[in-house]
């Protein structure tokens, strides 16, 4: 499993790619969870890991040995920092447990909340 930064990868596909099978089974639901909530959100590799980006920086997200980071901004994870009191947190990040079920519920909420920011800025 990767463990530092890769810039050279170029797309999602190829990052998602580098993983184990159970890891990647993982990373395509976010993809897809993400795209649920913003249809209209462009992918590209930042700062060496997934970003979706909609008038900005939406989310990003990445693995590592034993969890998953999510990384939506300090503002969605402050509005929902009671759903997320079983899980390792800090200023933008997010990290969930690569052994424990993802709370893709969790997830959508967090991306809801990132388009709403992106959105507010935007005007």
């Amino acid at each position: 499993m990767p463990r530092k930064m890769d810039l050279s990868v170029k797309n999602i596909d190829e990052f998602i790619s580098r993983y184990p099978k159970n890891v990647q089974a993982i990373l395509q639901k976010i993809r897809k969870t993400v795209r649920q909530v913003c249809p209209d959100a462009q992918e590209k590799i930042s700062y060496g890991i997934p970003t979706f980006t909609f008038h900005g920086n939406l989310v990003h997200f990445s693995a590592y040995a034993s969890h998953i980071g999510f990384y939506p901004g300090s503002s969605p994870i402050l509005a929902l920092k009671d759903d997320l009191a079983g899980y390792e947190t800090s200023k933008g990040t997010i990290r969930f447990p690569i052994d424990k079920p993802i709370p893709y519920d969790l997830i959508t909420k967090l991306t809801k909340l990132a388009v709403e920011r992106n959105l507010e800025r935007k005007h």
